[in-house]
């Protein structure tokens, strides 16, 4: 990758031997190791001994988690908060654990859109609740340095499974929740 990062500065105009760019290479080397990381990591590995049999059926609600992810279309950031709600039916997972999984989906190439499903449809998968919700609102670097040059936009996405999407008092006291002290 060091090699390939030289020649993008020689393709830029840039002298890489130079005092300011020698380190360079490696550096952006290990930074792409860190922000793709989510590629060598897996789901199993990280819920293992996270799931408790626990004996609750209401909301449990992770808020503002930070997410840092990479747009697969310009390789720029996007960046904001992730929502995550559930429902239980006889499973609970370590609260840790939801923010490690929505880490390990960030930490691709990815769609805002793509990485709240995913979020939500492992959650499913894993835990089988009775319902699972996933909001995310980033700012996209690719509409702010790029393109369209919008400082202020952010882009909104979720994805409601089981009680969240069928069940309209479930819904909207997860969006409830999840707005509260919220702007």
């Amino acid at each position: 990758m060091e090699k390939l990062i030289e020649n993008m500065l020689e393709e830029l105009g840039e002298d890489p031997q130079r005092q300011g760019l020698r380190k360079t290479p490696a550096r952006v080397a290990e930074t792409w190791k860190f922000l793709t990381k989510g590629y060598s990591e897996n789901v199993e590995d990280i819920l293992k001994d996270a799931l408790f049999d626990v004996q609750y059926d209401e909301m449990v609600i992770i808020r503002n988690i930070e997410v840092y992810s990479l747009c697969e279309h310009h390789l720029l950031p996007f960046f904001g908060k992730c929502h995550v709600g559930y429902l239980p039916t006889s499973k609970v997972i370590g609260l840790s654990k939801v923010i490690r999984l929505v880490e390990l989906f960030a930490r691709r190439l990815q769609v805002q859109e793509r990485l709240t499903q995913e979020i939500a449809h492992t959650i499913q998968e894993q835990v089988n609740p009775q319902g699972v919700g996933v909001i995310i609102e980033a700012q996209h670097l690719c509409m702010m340095m790029r393109g369209v040059e919008q400082q202020n936009v952010k882009v909104t996405t979720s994805t409601l499974l089981g009680k969240f999407r069928q069940d309209q008092r479930s819904r909207m006291e997860f969006l409830n929740l999840v707005r509260i002290n919220n702007p």
